[in-house]
């Protein structure tokens, strides 16, 4: 499959280019001993496990389905090898986002996207390179996007205040604006100022990627509170896993407390009971952040018995506002079954 869009030829100015294409090349290639290659998420969610995949994935229990029950951007369940994934998460717009991504025709999806940019006159560094915004790749795009980005985030405000979602539209709002995240206010306006950098090469590839991968996967997608997740309605064959946002952190999905105490106990109290059910599961979390300690999960995997797998993550360059970089944060994956046969 083959991806085209503009592109200007760079030349010393004696020659004149036109027409001039970039191409996407997507290959599957077949191989007995082949390594499995991880697809990322086209956005920067907040929380993403991508860069901890490789560490996660010995560790999980696979059945036939595989219940992402805090999906976020859904770098997990993309990689699954399941038969299906069913993505759930409380955040709607973002749900029907990524519905929106594997619906619409990639092709149609990257005109949509290019139009948009077009319309509003935002950077095409892929195009036209940083220099011709009067930019450099250290000092980002964010003046010259910024009134361009505005004018696009009001508009799109203002057909969500009218009933209607364009989701082509946010999907551009969320990689022209801060950390390319997605975070509406109590009025379910986008609210985040514009970023640094814009639907780049790198992005596109990663837009294609995804929406392939989401087209060729069985998937399901529920908009639920996990408490309202019956487990009778779960196939025996199903494996949970388990992102949430974390107790003892202050990132943009938990601010002012959004994710609290009576979370935590409703979620491991939800856990007990998939493990009584029969149900294989594994909860990313931390034990330790920033010199504060999750008592509470100290306590329920004492109590219970589950397994703690601690992983190798450093947050000392991925965390721009922590002002210690050394201090401790303990990731890890806890699981109700053992998995250190797995790495022998």
């Amino acid at each position: 499959m083959i991806f085209e869009s503009d592109y200007k030829s760079f030349s010393t100015g004696k020659s004149d280019i036109k027409d001039n294409k970039e191409r996407l090349f997507l290959c599957e290639v077949f191989s007995e001993d082949k390594k499995k290659i991880n697809i990322p998420c086209p956005f920067n969610y907040t929380g993403g496990k991508f860069k901890l995949l490789e560490q996660l994935q010995p560790l999980f229990d696979e059945k036939k389905v595989f219940l992402d029950l805090f999906s976020g951007g859904c770098n997990v369940g993309i990689n699954s090898t399941s038969s299906k994934v069913i993505f759930n998460d409380l955040n709607e717009k973002l749900i029907d986002l990524i519905r929106y991504i594997k619906d619409t025709n990639t092709k149609i999806l990257l005109e949509q996207i290019d139009n948009i940019i077009d319309k509003y006159g935002l950077s095409k560094t892929s195009l036209y390179g940083y220099s011709y915004y009067d930019c450099d790749s250290s000092m980002g795009l964010a003046k010259y996007n910024k009134e361009r980005f505005l004018n696009l985030r009001e508009d799109f405000n203002s057909k969500t205040m009218a009933g209607e979602i364009n989701y082509s539209m946010l999907y551009v709002l969320m990689v022209y604006s801060f950390n390319n995240q997605i975070r509406f206010n109590r009025k379910g306006l986008f609210n985040l100022p514009v970023g640094k950098r814009d639907f780049n090469s790198k992005m596109r590839s990663k837009l294609v990627l995804f929406s392939e991968e989401l087209k060729n996967k069985d998937v399901q997608f529920m908009k639920k509170d996990f408490r309202n997740i019956v487990l009778d309605d779960l196939p025996k064959e199903t494996f949970i896993y388990c992102d949430p946002p974390y107790l003892i952190t202050n990132a943009t999905y938990n601010e002012n407390g959004m994710w609290n105490e009576i979370e935590e106990k409703a979620l491991l109290e939800f856990l007990d009971e998939s493990n009584e059910r029969g149900f294989s599961f594994a909860l990313s979390n931390v034990l330790e952040s920033k010199n504060k300690r999750n008592d509470i999960l100290y306590n329920w995997i004492e109590s219970k018995g589950y397994y703690c797998n601690h992983l190798n993550k450093s947050y000392s360059n991925s965390n721009y506002h922590r002002k210690n970089k050394n201090s401790i944060s303990e990731e890890v994956l806890i699981t109700n079954y053992p998995v250190d046969w797995r790495n022998k």
